[in-house]
């Protein structure tokens, strides 16, 4: 089973919600050669209940995922910011995300995140797996929390994005963190839009469909993390295309039906 573990549905977290878009992301992941996600949308984008409503009617219940009509693999989560600085990932049941979700209403706008002794006990009341959103990115301050905080996280993300702007240098500080804390490394695209899918995955010996059986499966190490050959141009070509398409909804145009018009081509 090829995974990646931090991905995103909308093009950016102000944008409204798409259905045409995301339907396009999860086509695009399949070709990419993914077999399944983990979709840790950003906790305060707009419209989080719509964008996970519309995926569980578009697919089948297995387990802890939503398998698509053509067999893709969906594992619900989000993105959550914390008051110190830094993004952490939780992936779990449906019901259970979206509750926490709605937990988290009064803490979503910056100045409001919760800190993170607060927002890793209200995580550790549910069955998910909690993670370390790409730990050493700019404005985060994540490694320098208290050990015995540290200890709460499950796993550490090591981010296609951070690896696109100095491979040797976040492998270097990773892999330090990852002995440090006795956490396994698993990899993100952190992806927004379609070319960063493949950048880098994991690799997993066998196919699952809860998350306690995908946590069983890093703590055993029954896996390999990727990487494209390509992975630095795959990441800078989203990126420019994230951007592009950004503006043409701030200039007023439908950026979804350029991009859908333009794949048809």
């Amino acid at each position: 089973m090829k995974i990646d573990i931090h991905t995103h549905a909308k093009l950016a977290k102000k944008l409204p919600f798409s259905k045409e878009y995301t339907d396009w992301l999860f086509r695009e992941a399949s070709r990419a050669g993914l077999d399944a996600l983990c979709l840790t949308e950003h906790f305060n984008t707009l419209g989080f209940d719509e964008v996970y409503r519309y995926i569980a009617r578009r697919s089948t219940r297995d387990g802890d995922s939503l398998v698509t009509e053509n067999g893709f693999r969906i594992f619900p989560g989000m993105e959550v910011d914390i008051a110190e600085g830094g993004h952490t990932l939780v992936i779990g049941p449906l019901e259970c995300i979206l509750e926490m979700n709605r937990r988290l209403e009064p803490h979503k706008i910056p100045g409001n995140f919760l800190p993170f002794a607060e927002w890793s006990k209200m995580a550790g009341e549910y069955p998910v797996l909690f993670g370390a959103a790409h730990p050493y990115r700019e404005g985060g301050h994540i490694p320098e929390l208290p050990e015995e905080m540290l200890a709460r996280f499950m796993f550490l993300d090591i981010n296609g994005k951070d690896l696109a702007k100095d491979r040797a240098g976040t492998w270097e500080k990773m892999k330090a963190l990852s002995k440090k804390l006795n956490l396994p490394l698993v990899a993100g695209s952190d992806t927004h839009q379609s070319f960063q899918y493949g950048c880098v995955c994991n690799i997993f010996e066998r196919t699952v469909n809860k998350v306690e059986d995908l946590y069983g499966e890093v703590r055993k190490g029954a896996y390999q993390i990727a990487e494209s050959d390509y992975l630095s141009f795959q990441v800078e070509t989203a990126g420019i295309l994230k951007r592009s398409l950004k503006e043409i909804h701030a200039l007023g145009g439908d950026y979804v039906s350029v991009l859908l018009r333009g794949a048809e081509i």
